[in-house]
């Protein structure tokens, strides 16, 4: 694997905004597992920018 596969971020951003899929089951514990998941990843980024801003700033 090269680099550029590595650094690929495309998966990352259609998690967030893809369209509903019709033929998709829904229930409540589906829709609680998803949200959990998208909030795990935008703290993982607020986070991973918080170590960066440290590492080169101070």
């Amino acid at each position: 694997m090269s680099i550029k596969d590595y650094l690929s971020v495309g998966e990352f951003f259609t998690y967030f905004f893809r369209k509903k899929d019709p033929n998709r089951p829904t229930n409540s514990s589906l829709k609680a597992m998803h949200a959990v998941n998208k909030i795990s990843m935008l703290m993982f980024l607020i986070c991973l920018c918080v170590i960066l801003y440290r590492y080169f700033i101070r």
